[in-house]
């Protein structure tokens, strides 16, 4: 099997490279082209030039992990978070078509309103708050439209040992500062991008020989969590690591999301509901707490 992978040197991209690397030859591309093998254009603002790659490479699968996912940013970004989030899947989702090829794709909770005070399925009204979370489901109407050989993953809070998430922002803020205030009505699951490389690992192989597997699906560590009992749980395990801190796990006060301006509004319900992706491929997602503790323990090492 030849798999393309686009966004290489993200969170999750960088735990795919290994876990692809598993199932066949693998190309895998960055935005920047003259680190790219041949000079392959990976960069999803490109959209000839993305087409003309996936039009060389010939693979069997495209995974594509690459994102506009700067979500406050993308306010006042509106062009270029819908060319990169929804035009360039749709368009990757064509080239992939013509190819008889699959497509991987990476989408987020954010297409939800949080409105629900339930464990989110796949089938629930989508009503994104943002534009970060219109351009993703954008995105997925796109691949939705044109290919039937495709599986969409929606995922949470993603973290990981490479790139910048909560984990390390709230470590180094915890270094430089006596106190924090992290809201505590927002709810969702921590999400390792190890976890979804391996599990993107593991699917391949499977709807590659059963069109039955393709569509959307759910996929998030097990259990729940809001920011803030999420940034103490951070922090306790830290300290257990070695580490110290100015800023003491009792000092980390909750705050209501109306005390916290972002330019982009959250959905306080993240919670997903992941029962059909477990069935679908015989998968038992982990709890939250085992992929967090082990990457702080990577990190402080």
């Amino acid at each position: 099997m030849k798999i393309l992978l686009l966004g290489k040197n993200g969170q999750v991209g960088w735990e795919l490279q290994r876990s692809l690397s598993e199932l066949g030859e693998l190309v895998s591309l960055g935005r920047n082209a003259d680190q790219n093998p041949g000079g392959l254009c990976g960069d999803l603002s490109n959209l000839e030039g993305i087409a003309s790659t996936i039009k060389e490479v010939r693979p069997d699968a495209v995974v594509n992990a690459a994102a506009f996912t700067a979500v406050d940013q993308a306010e006042s970004h509106v062009d270029t978070a819908f060319l990169i989030n929804a035009e360039a899947p749709g368009r990757i989702a064509r080239e992939c078509n013509m190819l008889g090829a699959w497509l991987v794709h990476f989408s987020t909770d954010y297409v939800f309103d949080g409105k629900s005070e339930n464990p989110l399925r796949e089938n629930d009204a989508t009503n994104p708050l943002s534009v970060y979370g219109q351009s993703k489901l954008d995105g997925e109407a796109a691949i939705e439209a044109v290919t039937d050989r495709h599986v969409i993953l929606r995922t949470s809070w993603v973290y990981g040992v490479h790139g910048q998430n909560f984990i390390k922002t709230i470590m180094r803020l915890a270094k430089e500062r006596e106190t924090l205030s992290i809201v505590d009505d927002q709810w969702g699951a921590p999400t390792g991008a190890e976890l979804l490389a391996d599990v993107a690992a593991q699917i391949i192989p499977q709807f590659a020989k059963s069109d039955g597997k393709a569509g959307l699906y759910h996929c998030s560590a097990s259990g729940t969590i809001n920011w803030h009992g999420y940034a103490r749980f951070i922090i306790e395990t830290a300290l257990e690591n070695g580490l110290s801190f100015k800023t003491a796990p009792d000092a980390i006060k909750a705050i209501p999301t109306s005390q916290y301006k972002t330019a982009a509004t959250r959905p306080s319900n993240s919670r997903l509901n992941c029962a059909k992706i477990e069935q679908a491929f015989s998968l038992k997602l982990p709890p939250w707490q085992s992929g967090v503790a082990r990457v702080i323990a990577e990190i402080s090492a």
